[in-house]
Order: C-alpha cells, then structure tokens, then sequence
C-alpha cells in the first residue's frame, strides 16, 4: 500500500489508474522545474561570481538569466493553464 503524497490503495478502475499516473507526471514537473532552477541559478555563479574577471563570461551569465527567466514564466504559465482547464487548481 502506497503512502505518502501518492493514492492510499492500489487503483482498481481505470480512472484510480489515470490519477495514479498523473500525480507522477505532477511530481516529475515539479522535479524539472527543481531542476531546471539549480541550473540556472548554477550557471549565474558561475557567470557572475567565480568568472567575475571575464566580461565575456558575465555577458553570456546576463543572456542565460533573461532567457531563464523567460522560460520559467512560460512553464509555469503553461502548467498553470493547465491545471486550470482539467480543474486541479
């Protein structure tokens, strides 16, 4: 018997089965979101503070935290229309 944030009991109809598969698809998002968060905030370090010397490098750490920046407001735009069209909100 699963516990945790996962369904109490084994599905026993195909409906319990699709919400079973979908709080995975839930966490694994979330997972990439992490990430996806680490990377990013990683690469500015880098960018920013151990290559502080480059200017190459602190002009390439300004276009990777725009761009990310962009993506993370499309994903979870996306995500969140989502949720909000199957009614998960």
């Amino acid at each position: 018997m699963a516990t945790g944030i996962f369904m109490e009991s084994t599905p026993t109809d195909f409906a319990g089965l699709v919400n079973f598969f979908l709080e995975f698809v839930n966490l694994g998002i979330t997972f990439i979101f992490a990430i996806a968060f680490l990377v990013v905030l990683w690469k500015m370090i880098d960018a920013w503070i151990i290559h502080a010397d480059d200017p190459t490098r602190r002009e390439e750490g300004t276009t990777m935290a725009i761009t990310a920046v962009v993506v993370m407001i499309v994903m979870v735009s996306i995500w969140g229309i989502l949720a909000l069209l199957t009614g998960n909100s």
